[in-house]
């Protein structure tokens, strides 16, 4: 019995040990991407010394809200709907998900347009508009290299 629970332990242990593993891997990624997007859109907005100190805090704190909403609206939404539950929803309930929906598109709408007035100080308007298509250049391209490693392997 006692080798029965120390093969049991060791399982549980050894498991911990490779879903810790993976989450260092998965951290680890999200912050090779994460340098390599601050590089690619201080590159495409030219910014100087004096804007990159001032508008990377600003970009930062944008971009941990615009995750947590969007974090928040999938737990919601996924809490409630599993893939065969569509059908099963009372039209109470998908209209009570629908506005949860909406409201958590009005969050991103205000934080994204509270993020924008707040780098009117930082900025030009030019590199305003710059930086929404670095980023979604950055996004098409990181897309992209997945694409090409996927099909390569």
């Amino acid at each position: 019995m006692k080798i029965k629970h120390s093969l049991t332990l060791i399982a549980v242990v050894l498991s911990l040990n490779v879903f810790a593993q993976d989450g260092a891997i998965i951290q680890r990624k999200r912050d090779k991407i994460k340098a390599l997007k601050v590089a690619f859109i201080t590159n495409e907005l030219a910014l100087t010394p004096d804007e990159s100190a001032k508008f990377w805090p600003l970009y930062n704190a944008f971009e941990e809200k615009q995750q947590e909403i969007k974090k928040l609206k999938l737990r919601r939404y996924f809490k409630h709907i599993d893939a065969d539950s569509f059908d099963k929803l009372s039209d109470k309930e998908a209209s009570a998900l629908l506005e949860q929906t909406e409201s958590y598109e009005e969050d991103l709408y205000l934080a994204k347009k509270k993020f924008v007035t707040s780098l009117k100080s930082v900025l030009s308007p030019i590199k305003i508009l710059k930086l929404k298509r670095a980023e979604e250049d950055f996004s098409r391209k990181l897309l992209q290299q997945y694409r090409d490693k996927k099909l390569g392997n």
